[in-house]
């Protein structure tokens, strides 16, 4: 089995608040979940409306396709122009 986790953090300088943010962020992760196989939540920064950090999971069997659809889903996220992608940490592990 191969897993392929990590964090997105995004930078949402537009919101002034967090419900603005808070809207934000779940119209990315409802967009993901809707595109993609993954598992995908807020997981951090929860209380600043200016940055959010994403944290998602993959499982298959296949590395090189784990590793496609994480660049895949990273590409969708940029492509909404919701929020700005400031960093990304990326593992895939093999059990």
């Amino acid at each position: 089995m191969v897993i392929g986790t990590g964090t997105i953090t995004i930078s949402t300088d537009q919101c002034f608040s967090l419900k603005e943010k808070r809207k934000i962020v779940k119209s990315i992760l409802a967009r993901v979940k809707n595109t993609y196989n993954v598992s995908i939540a807020e997981v951090g920064l929860n209380d600043v409306h200016k940055r959010a950090t994403i944290g998602f999971a993959f499982a298959g069997n296949d590395r090189r396709k784990i590793n496609s659809n994480i660049d895949k889903m990273l590409e969708f996220i940029d492509n909404l122009s919701l929020a700005e992608i400031v960093d990304t940490q990326v593992e895939i592990i093999t059990l």
